[in-house]
């Protein structure tokens, strides 16, 4: 009875004991999000940005400090923030020459004689 007690607390430390493994593929897609970001033209000056470099920054210090899961999640965090402002940017882009376009079909409508 008692070895088996002390099985189960032996394996319940060691279960309690196990980590996670090191994020390091997380760390590369938050760093290659990042890059796209600034590849479409996100600046330092954006707020999101900003986040996103923070929390890579906090992932990381906690990857060397070995704290695995919370560098994880700090590294998760910081890649959506980066794919956030990447979208912001390209819909905003997006935008842009949708007006750009609707300006130049008026300006065409209008030289034929038609309504504007």
């Amino acid at each position: 009875m008692t070895l088996r007690l002390c099985a189960v607390l032996a394996l319940s430390l060691l279960a309690g004991c196990a980590s996670d493994p090191a994020p390091t593929a997380q760390l590369q897609l938050t760093e290659e999000a990042l890059q796209q970001a600034h590849a479409v033209g996100a600046d330092a000056e954006q707020e999101d940005l900003r986040v996103a470099e923070a929390g890579l920054a906090a992932a990381r210090e906690a990857f060397a400090r070995e704290e695995y899961r919370e560098a994880r999640m700090f590294a998760e965090r910081a890649e959506l923030d980066a794919r956030l402002v990447e979208a912001r940017i390209l819909t905003a882009k997006s935008s842009a020459q949708i007006a750009e376009l609707k300006s130049r079909i008026r300006q065409l409508r209008t030289e034929l004689g038609g309504r504007p």
